[in-house]
């Protein structure tokens, strides 16, 4: 079942980006971690390492190096959001699906 965002918010001054999910689930990602799980090539070490089975296993066990911040954040299609970070990467698409995988909350019962 593919899940899509009925509502995105992101809350710079708490550093996080929320997520309501099609089915209720409410997600809150904090930005130094959503950063640090970056799925381009680039943050991956090569194509090889790309792809839903190498996300991690636990968005918020990941340690940012620093303090993150968005600087803009564009929608990519009607699959994908591509956010521009302030340390200057920007080359990121973090789809629906891959959001959803990295979720920190878990769905309504």
């Amino acid at each position: 079942m593919q899940f899509q965002p009925r509502n995105i918010t992101l809350d710079k001054g708490k550093g996080l980006l929320e997520i309501v999910w099609s089915d209720g689930l409410v997600s809150r990602y904090p930005l130094g971690h959503l950063r640090e799980a970056c799925p381009c090539v680039e943050c991956r070490g090569g194509h090889a390492r790309m792809g839903p089975e190498h996300a991690p296993d636990d968005l918020l066990a990941l340690i940012p190096s620093r303090s993150h911040a968005i600087t803009d954040l564009s929608p990519v299609g009607n699959y994908a959001l591509q956010p521009s970070w302030d340390d200057g990467h920007g080359a990121g698409i973090y789809t629906w699906e891959y959001l959803r995988l990295l979720s920190p909350q878990q769905p309504p019962d």
